[in-house]
């Protein structure tokens, strides 16, 4: 009997996570990425909740921690640098988690391990799928269709391989908080630990360390205008226009920027949809559920995303084991995107009140048991019950 096949549209955690699992389950797996080659750079991300544990079941823990990025902990400061709050590492799933890593290092870690049975394939993508209720014909960019008995978004917010598929709802929950980030040069005064300063006019200017030399900043705003659209040089002048007089480290960043070749924005959305699959096709990570780093976990959703989903296929025929994969994973979505009330400008204050309210709140919010109490805003992807175990052979 041959092995089911699936087909995997998306090279990132979300896409190689999955793989590898309905590789392990059973499944001849081929990935399919619209870039021509794997994308090794990205920001600093974690590994939390169970999203530990599934790590620990790939054997790939040691190698993870071996790749972490050194950062002690979160301090926000002020417009001189001096630190007002300090959240050390003491909780696993803390501002700063015990598994610190870059999305490249996690990415190509996970690319390392995958097993023989996936096959992953660059520089194509899907343009146009049809559904016959007992397999998927996918028609490719790169010529002749092929058929899966199972299809895999697991693409960015904006999928556009998601927008394609009759019966898949999806609401789009603009938060009002647009994102760069990029790569700097290290100097001096950086240290390990990741530096946050909010100036009044919804910006945020955070530092972070890495383990390659450099620094990983972001600039952040909040307000109208999605910069998505305009040429890179465009979005250099207007984060210069929007930073100049922000203070503390922010003439740093927007030159850093200018000589930076990996800037990127992300206009923070939240993906909402009643239903993760149609037919034979389902989504996972952030193309179904996209939490934004304001929910935070997405990455470590997006791990356990993709061995549940394995879990119940290698136990179950395909239409009752999306049901089941929605049923256990929906919980744990749902409560990463529920924000706390007032949040963006929670964290994001305009006036130079909100500013000191938000630095009391946190240098209180740093003192004695209530550290422990603020740290658990990163307490996601956690849940009490086990996860599915791996099945047999994997019914058609």
């Amino acid at each position: 009997m041959t092995s089911p096949r699936a087909l995997v549209t998306g090279a990132g955690i979300a896409g190689l996570s999955t793989a590898y699992w309905l590789a392990r389950a059973g499944w001849d797996v081929t990935v399919l990425e619209r870039f021509s080659a794997f994308r090794d750079g990205g920001q600093n991300i974690d590994v939390r909740g169970a999203a530990r544990e599934v790590l620990s079941r790939m054997g790939l823990e040691e190698a993870v921690r071996g790749l972490g990025t050194t950062e002690q902990g979160t301090a926000l400061v002020d417009g001189d640098g001096r630190v007002i709050a300090r959240f050390p590492v003491e909780d696993p799933d803390g501002p700063t988690a015990e598994l610190e890593i870059l999305r490249g290092d996690l990415a190509g870690v996970i690319l390392g391990a995958l097993p023989d049975s996936v096959t992953v394939r660059y520089g194509d993508q899907i343009e146009g799928v049809r559904d016959d209720g007992t397999s998927v014909e996918v028609t490719l960019m790169s010529g002749p269709a092929e058929r899966y008995d199972l299809v895999v978004i697991a693409e960015g917010v904006r999928s556009r391989t998601r927008d394609l598929i009759p019966g898949l709802t999806v609401t789009r929950r603009e938060l009002g908080v647009t994102m760069a980030y990029g790569t700097i040069a290290r100097t001096g005064d950086d240290d390990r630990w990741w530096r946050w300063y909010s100036a009044e006019g919804g910006r945020q200017i955070t530092l972070r360390p890495d383990r390659t030399g450099t620094t990983r900043a972001t600039l952040a705003f909040t307000g109208d205008g999605d910069l998505g659209d305009l040429p890179l040089d465009r979005v250099r002048a207007e984060l210069r226009g929007r930073f100049h007089d922000a203070g503390w480290q922010a003439e740093r960043v927007v030159d850093g920027f200018a000589r930076s070749d990996d800037v990127y924005l992300d206009r923070l959305t939240q993906i909402v949809m009643p239903s993760w699959s149609a037919g034979r096709v389902c989504v996972t990570g952030d193309a179904a559920w996209c939490v934004t780093p304001l929910g935070g976990g997405g990455t470590s959703l997006a791990m356990v995303g993709g061995y549940v989903l394995a879990a119940y296929l290698s136990r179950a025929e395909v239409g009752v084991a999306l049901t089941r994969y929605e049923q256990w994973m929906r919980p744990l979505i749902e409560d990463a995107q529920k924000l706390p009330p007032g949040t963006p400008g929670l964290f994001y204050p305009t006036s130079a009140a909100g500013v000191r309210a938000l630095r009391l709140a946190a240098r209180i919010g740093s003192t004695g048991v209530l550290r422990r109490l603020t740290a658990r805003i990163g307490h996601v992807a956690r849940t009490g019950r086990a996860l599915p175990e791996m099945g047999g052979p994997p019914p058609r």
